[in-house]
């Protein structure tokens, strides 16, 4: 059977026959590439870096992006040590403010102070890819709150289709690329495909071009004509993949969250390469037989795994914004690129115009790891079939009929605690379903690590064993396995992640982190604490105390270290805010058993639920007595992601009857990224009671939730 991107179900198809099919989907070329890649960066930067809003509103105005340096050298430098092999940037976000010379607006880059508007940052960045060797990405935001705000918007306008030409020429800035494309398209499409023609023939090549479907607001029945779109990246771009359509799709969350099994073989209802509109493919579970039976296409697809090293997709500030630290990423890392996915990491540049210092160490430090690890393969001396030790896809071995298992010699023994697995995906598709690895030891065949499928590439991870002899079983297949590669790695374990939490009565606890990860053969299994050692701080820094047992802390901010064997393992960092066990608290309703003491009894895992109904809902704590506040942070319940409270206000009352409004506040992107979000008042205020009073619920729900509400003086 030939093997093709996607593969059409007949009706008369039986189940083995679909499989068989499924068998035979491979990537396209661009698509191969995008999985070479692998671990990507992006970088979201515009407006909301310098009003600290996650989500504008399309009415700022472009003097608020001050940037006065900008240095893309240190952003390429800094992903190029992290191993990442190309970047995203949001050349515009949702709020329609652009970061390149447009000719067709002059809402952007030209009109803020920057270079006294001849500023380009795309630009500068393109230069730097180029100097460091980075692939270049584009994220044009379809959504442009700008067109639809301004009276004289482009979006939802209600023009007409007529036939446009592309680019439409402008006096005075004609393009070098003489190529033109003829559209029936309305206003706004046509000002979308003039932005696309510049940003893929002015600051290439383009290696991928990012869509979302995310829509703050809409108007006038806005269209977005995909095929037109589609046509012209081809065209100028045909190296890009495109995602959020029909050739890279989103893993379903922005918290780098995997799937235990991630096929790349998708079932359709309609032909990829003819549909317009593609939804969301979210579920736990998208690509196992049962789902390819009913499926009218099969069609190759890759999973790209996004999140953001900081807490939210743009920068605020140093002090609030948590990063996440080495380990959390070179975790993301392996279970990502490991899992059959590509890893997509956001870092947001800072108001300087710089990747901020913390998240460059992070970045550097994953680089090290991945280096120090995965360029050192264990088996290049082992005796087996050599199409295994290139790097060459195309180069496999072929288990045909009874051939279920190969076996690898390494003469002396090694010691390993990573397996690193590839199929032949561009000449023979995804095939194992399941694949295990076996050690000789004490005379006999052990098992050492179970998985699922294996696709483009699979990291199985598991504790250090030491052999000289290791066999790679098959398990199950859809068809003759094609196995391209396999590698053997040892990655030294640093010291525990740490993990710390103060109960309802102020006492702070630290302690290894327990590891969740589902490859431990004992799944209650917690990192090694031996000869470990744990110091801790309380606030700036100093002084520097080692940890023995739980302490009290009333309110502050506690950074803790592991060091084990002299190493020193990643800072963890937890901030508290005012203990809360002697507070009172009333709310509006509440479901069930989620009464409103659940929102403030230091316990993430329980939560208040208010009734169904319309909004207003509120909380009212009392605080007992008088106290200076400076904000608060709302810790949503990730299964309740119907009820998150998206925007409200905060009033403060002297007697908890007569309430003043202080401040409005506004959470984005919850159901995405539920963690916890910070609102920090403009000026201290002082007061006993406070009540959080919700006015939306993210999608449109009816019930309110808080896992917990923390106030805070400092």
């Amino acid at each position: 059977m030939p093997v093709a991107n996607t593969i059409k179900i007949l009706e008369d198809d039986s189940q083995k026959e679909i499989i068989l099919k499924a068998a035979h989907v491979v990537p396209n070329p661009a698509q191969l590439e995008a999985l070479k890649d692998g671990y990507i960066a992006f970088v979201h930067f515009g407006p909301n870096t310098f009003t600290k809003k996650e989500w504008g509103t399309g009415m700022e105005d472009p003097k608020v992006f001050n940037l006065q340096n900008l240095d893309t050298d240190q952003w390429c430098l800094a992903m190029k040590k992290a191993g990442m092999k190309k970047v995203i940037f949001t050349a515009k976000h949702h709020d329609g403010f652009v970061l390149w010379q447009s000719r067709y607006t002059d809402h952007g880059i030209m009109s803020s102070p920057f270079k006294g508007g001849k500023g380009d940052v795309l630009k500068e960045l393109s230069e730097s890819c180029r100097k460091y060797g980075l692939k270049l990405g584009v994220y044009l935001s379809p959504a442009d709150l700008y067109q639809i705000e301004n009276p004289d918007g482009l979006y939802g306008n209600l023009s007409e289709y007529t036939e446009r030409t592309i680019p439409r020429p402008i006096d005075g800035r004609p393009f070098k690329n003489k190529t033109t494309f003829k559209f029936k398209v309305d206003d706004y499409n046509e000002y979308f495909l003039n932005q696309l023609f510049e940003l893929l023939t002015e600051y290439g090549p383009i290696h991928e071009v990012w869509f979302d479907g995310a829509h703050p607001k809409r108007k006038g029945g806005q269209i977005y004509n995909y095929t037109a779109w589609k046509e012209l990246i081809h065209s100028l771009a045909p190296e890009a993949v495109i995602f959020g359509k029909e050739d890279i799709r989103w893993g379903g969350n922005e918290s780098g969250n995997t799937r235990k099994t991630e096929w790349n073989v998708i079932p359709y209802e309609g032909d990829p390469d003819t549909m317009s509109v593609f939804g969301d493919i979210t579920g736990d579970s998208i690509g196992m037989r049962s789902q390819l039976y009913n499926a009218k296409y099969l069609h190759y697809q890759p999973a790209e795994i996004n999140t953001s090293i900081r807490e939210g997709w743009f920068y605020r500030d140093d002090e609030t914004q948590q990063t996440r630290n080495a380990d959390d990423v070179f975790d993301i890392y392996e279970r990502a690129v490991g899992g059959n996915a590509i890893f997509l990491l956001n870092i947001p540049p800072n108001r300087e115009g710089l990747f901020p210092a913390e998240d460059v160490a992070v970045l550097e430090e994953v680089g090290e790891r991945i280096e120090e690890t995965y360029s050192n393969d264990l088996f290049k001396n082992a005796t087996y079939d050599q199409a295994f030790f290139d790097d060459n896809l195309e180069t496999f071995m072929l288990l045909k009929d009874d051939e279920t298992a190969v076996t690898m010699e390494t003469g002396e023994p090694v010691t390993i605690n990573r397996l690193l697995v590839q199929e032949a995906v561009a000449t023979h598709g995804e095939r194992v379903e399941g694949h295990a690895l076996d050690a000789w030891l004490n005379g006999s065949w052990q098992e050492v690590a179970k998985s699922t499928n294996i696709g483009f590439k699979r990291i199985l991870r598991f504790p250090e064993v030491t052999s000289d002899k290791f066999r790679l079983r098959i398990l199950s297949s859809r068809y003759w396995p094609a196995i391209a590669k396999i590698s053997a790695h040892y990655y030294k374990e640093r010291p525990p992640q740490l993990e710390i939490i103060r109960d309802s009565e102020g006492m702070v606890k630290i302690s290894a982190k327990k590891d969740e990860f589902t490859w431990k053969r004992d799944p209650e299994q917690i990192p090694s604490e031996e000869n470990v050692k744990i110091t801790y701080c309380i606030g700036d820094g100093t002084p520097v105390k080692t940890y023995k047992k739980p302490f009290l802390l009333k309110e502050g901010t506690v950074k803790a270290v592991a060091v084990q064997d002299d190493v020193k393992g990643s800072t963890t960092v937890e901030t508290f805010g005012l203990l809360k066990n002697t507070w009172k608290i009333h709310a509006d309703s509440f479901a069930g058993e989620n009464r409103a003491e659940l929102a403030i009894d230091a316990n993430p895992h329980t939560f208040w639920l208010s009734q169904a109904k319309p909004t207003p809902h509120y909380l009212e704590i009392d605080l007992g007595q008088k106290r200076t506040l400076s904000g608060f942070s709302y810790t949503p319940k990730a299964s309740e992601n119907n009820s998150m409270i998206e925007k409200g206000v905060i009033k403060i009352s002297e007697n908890g009857k007569k309430w003043k409004q202080l401040e409005s506040f506004e959470f984005g992107n919850l159901i995405n990224d539920p963690t916890t979000r910070e609102h920090h008042f403009k000026q201290k205020v002082n007061t006993r009671f406070v009540r959080l009073e919700v006015t939306r619920i993210a999608g449109d729900g009816e019930t309110a939730s808080a896992a917990e509400i923390d106030l805070y003086s400092d």
